[in-house]
């Protein structure tokens, strides 16, 4: 019906815990209908009540992203009962904190079907839907460690460089074809989300995310952003900038740097029970929100992305700014000037006399 505006339909990978669920109570604040996914069936319902409150529609996918097929059923059920999609974010992760010495194969295949396939099938499905009707944003949720790697997180840090990489390609192919479907890469700081509570891990003390710490609402926000801006990528938090500068002009003493502390950086607090439960293979029961335990220690802004968002805006403010500056000085001189010829210019007095 002419006049009635189509609810933005989303689908958010990983969507019932940490980054994911912030980026779905972000994407329902705006009044979106999103398509849940993840394993844990607890967390979805949570998500889902959610999006329900703030006045939206929810549809609970339990879907392990590593199988293409299960992301496919999930696609089509969302465009069946919630329409086009018109935003498709990937997000679903898994990790393994351990020294490679360490780690065993089927850890690497693991995390490499969850975080790096999960994201190409999450493409591809969306690609299905959107190519033919020409329009569609794709939202790769990346991470400072997508451009330079650090310790004890090998398996997560080499899917991250795949995702960028298999991007890239994506962007060259939708420009060949001269397809207004959109590809972005939100790429993510240390947050305070729930995975260091339940990730696998060999550490003898307990997992942190290297600080400085965001909350998840700030990488939440630059999603929501990429979704309805036509940005290559976008860069969440000072510490992310400077990770990716650094490894463009000074990559081998970072290795050295790392090695010294990124040990280190990455565990705080006593040792980790033996008993502790991990989430590698099973998702863990219960509602475990966005947060993880670092609400004391992680920072609910960042002004790097609030310039990098409103970089227009303050472009034309500093361009207003020095074209004022610029007449404010022109005007000053012009003064100058009229006052030195007034100085050499003779007084009535003086032409009086010279009479």
């Amino acid at each position: 019906m002419l006049g009635i505006k189509r609810r933005e339909v989303v689908v958010v990978t990983g969507a019932s815990a940490g980054l994911g669920r912030a980026i779905v109570r972000e994407f329902a604040h705006h009044g979106a209908w999103v398509g849940l996914l993840a394993r844990g069936k607890d967390g979805l319902e949570g998500a889902r009540r959610e999006v329900e409150a703030a006045g939206g529609r929810a549809l609970v996918l339990p879907t392990d992203v590593s199988d293409a097929q299960q992301v496919e059923a999930a696609a089509a059920r969302v465009e069946a009962e919630l329409g086009p999609i018109r935003v498709w974010v990937n997000n679903a992760m898994c990790s393994v904190f351990s020294p490679i010495k360490q780690m065993q194969p089927e850890e690497y295949k693991r995390v490499t079907e969850v975080t790096y396939l999960g994201y190409v099938y999450g493409t591809l499905a969306a690609l299905r839907r959107m190519l033919p009707r020409n329009q569609g944003t794709i939202v790769q949720v990346g991470s400072a460690l997508a451009y330079r790697s650090i310790p004890l997180q090998s398996a997560y840090c080499a899917c991250k460089h795949a995702i960028a990489g298999f991007t890239d390609s994506l962007r060259c192919e939708l420009h060949h074809d001269r397809s207004h479907v959109h590809v972005t890469m939100v790429n993510m700081p240390a947050l305070n989300t729930t995975q260091f509570g339940w990730v696998k891990t060999r550490l003898p003390r307990t997992p942190q995310p290297v600080p400085p710490i965001f909350q998840p609402e700030v990488g939440a926000r630059a999603v929501y952003y990429a979704a309805h801006h036509r940005r290559r990528e976008v860069q969440v938090g000072g510490s992310t900038v400077a990770a990716i500068t650094g490894q463009k002009f000074i990559p081998g003493l970072l290795d050295r740097y790392l090695g010294d502390t990124g040990y280190e950086s990455q565990q705080y607090n006593g040792a980790v029970s033996p008993a502790r439960p991990n989430n590698l293979w099973e998702p863990l029961p219960g509602d475990h929100g966005a947060h993880g335990a670092f609400d004391q220690r992680a920072h609910p802004h960042s002004p790097q992305l609030w310039m990098d968002l409103n970089r227009d805006w303050l472009s034309l403010g500093l361009l207003a700014g020095a074209g004022l500056a610029a007449w404010l000085k022109m005007r000053h001189s012009g003064a100058e000037a009229s006052g030195a010829v007034s100085k050499l210019r003779p007084s009535a007095t003086q032409q009086r006399v010279a009479s």
